[in-house]
C-alpha cells in the first residue's frame, strides 16, 4: 500500500552551545507525522526519529459507544500490533481482524466526531498521538470495509457482532445514516431489547449505512464555490451539494466511473500568532460523466481518508471479481454455455484507465489491469 509523505514546513533553531539547524516538519497523509533535523531523515526510522525508548506504557483504545479498552504496550508498539493486542482483549476472533482498523477520532466542542485518517500498520500510535497535539484525537476502532454485505462475514463472532452494533447506534445517532420514521421506530424498539442480530439486519436497509461520512468541504462541481457534505461508501461518493445560489442538489459519484485521482497538499498557512498551521488538501478525480471525462475537486484535510475509501472500495470489487473468475472456471462447460453472457455482464465493472472515446454499451475490463499492489 502506497503512503504519501511531505515536508511542506520548516524553522530554523538554535542548538545549545549557539549554532544553527533546520527542523523539518514531515507529514503523513496530510497530518503531521514528526519533526526531524536533516541528519534523522537520512537514517530515517520513527523510533529513533522521536528518540524514544521502548518503555512501558498504557495506551486506550476507544470504541464507538465511547468506552476505552486501556492496553499495556510498548511505546514502540505499532498499530498492527496494538490492534492485535485490542482484539485479543475483546475477544475478537483472530480471522477477523483484518475486517477492522485504528483510526485517530477527533471530538468537537459542537458534539460532532470526525473520522481523521486511519492509521497505518507501520505507525507507532502513542508516538503519533503525542505529535498530534494541535489536533487533539484518540484513538478508535471501527470497521474498515465499503462494501455493507461484507457484515455477513462476522455474525458469527460476539466480540464482532458488539462492535458492528455499537458503531451501528453512533452513527444513528450522529446523524450519520439516514432511516426513515418507521426504520426509526423499529430500530428504536430492537435496540431497547437489545436484539442485535436483528438491529443489524434492520440497519443494513438504512441509507448510508456502512459509509464513512465526511466533515463539510468545499468543491468545484457542478461549479466552483460549492460546499458538500460527503459520505463514501457501497461504490459511491453520495454528495449533497450546496451550489453558490443556496440550491442544493444530490449527486452520486459511482467509483466504476471513476478512471484516476490524486491528493495534492496546497500548503501549510500558519495562524495569527505564527504558531501552528492549517493544512489545505485536495483531492480531485477523473470521472466519466455521459461519455465525457471531466475532473472533480473536493478541498478537504480529510482528503488521504477519501482516497483511502476510494482505494478500499476498489481492492473489495477486485476481490469480488476474482471470486467470480475463479467460480467460472470451476463450473462444469454445459453450466458454463447456458450463463456465459449472463456472468460476463455481472464481471464487468470499471472503466478502462486508457484515454480512449467510451462507446455507450463498452464492456468495461478494468479490474484486469488493476494489481491490488498498485493501490
Amino acid at each position: 500500500m502506497k503512503m504519501h509523505f511531505s515536508i511542506p514546513l520548516s524553522e530554523e533553531l538554535l542548538e545549545k552551545f549557539g549554532g544553527r539547524y533546520v527542523l523539518y516538519s514531515v507529514y503523513l497523509e496530510g497530518f503531521l507525522f514528526c519533526k526531524a533535523r536533516y541528519s534523522q531523515l537520512h537514517r530515517w526510522n520513527e523510533q529513533d526519529t522521536f528518540k524514544i525508548q521502548p518503555q512501558k506504557a498504557c495506551l486506550d483504545v476507544y470504541l464507538a459507544d465511547g468506552r476505552n479498552i486501556r492496553l499495556d504496550i510498548q511505546t514502540s508498539d505499532t498499530a498492527e500490533r496494538i490492534l492485535e493486542v485490542a482484539s485479543y482483549k475483546m475477544g475478537l476472533s483472530r480471522e477477523l481482524i483484518g475486517y477492522f482498523s485504528l483510526f485517530f477520532i477527533q471530538d468537537h466542542n459542537s458534539g460532532t466526531v470526525s473520522v481523521v485518517k486511519k492509521v497505518a500498520a507501520f505507525e507507532l500510535p502513542y508516538v503519533s498521538l503525542q505529535s498530534m497535539k494541535e489536533l487533539p484525537c484518540k484513538l478508535g476502532i471501527r470497521k474498515w470495509y465499503m462494501d455493507p454485505a461484507l457484515d455477513k462475514m462476522l455474525l458469527d463472532c460476539r466480540a464482532s457482532v458488539n462492535l458492528l452494533y455499537m458503531q451501528a447506534v453512533q452513527e444513528i445517532e450522529r446523524n450519520w445514516v439516514k432511516p426513515t420514521d418507521e426504520q426509526m421506530q423499529k430500530l428504536e424498539l430492537l435496540q431497547k431489547s437489545a436484539n442485535k442480530m436483528k438491529f443489524l439486519e434492520l440497519v443494513s436497509e438504512v441509507q448510508h449505512y456502512g459509509y464513512i461520512k465526511l466533515d463539510p468541504c468545499t468543491c468545484d462541481y457542478p461549479e466552483v464555490g460549492c460546499s458538500a457534505d460527503v459520505h463514501v461508501g457501497n461504490n459511491e461518493i453520495y454528495c449533497c451539494i450546496k451550489l453558490p445560489t443556496n440550491q442544493t442538489k444530490v449527486i452520486s459519484f459511482k467509483i466504476n466511473r471513476v478512471r484516476c485521482w490524486q491528493v495534492t497538499f496546497l500548503g501549510a498557512v500558519t495562524d495569527s500568532n505564527g504558531e501552528g498551521s492549517d493544512e489545505t488538501l485536495e483531492l480531485r478525480f477523473e470521472y466519466n460523466d455521459s461519455d465525457t471525462w471531466k475532473w472533480v475537486v473536493f478541498y478537504t484535510k480529510q482528503a488521504f481518508l477519501l482516497s483511502s475509501c476510494f482505494k478500499k472500495m476498489i481492492s473489495e470489487q477486485l476481490m469480488k471479481t476474482t471470486k467470480e473468475q475463479e467460480l467460472q472456471i470451476e463450473m462444469p462447460e454445459s453450466s458454463k454455455s447456458k450463463n456465459s453472457s449472463m456472468q460476463q455482464n455481472q464481471i464487468s465493472g470499471f472503466i478502462p484507465r486508457k484515454r480512449t472515446f467510451v462507446k455507450p454499451n463498452e464492456e468495461d475490463r478494468v479490474f484486469e489491469k488493476i494489481r491490488e499492489e498498485d493501490l
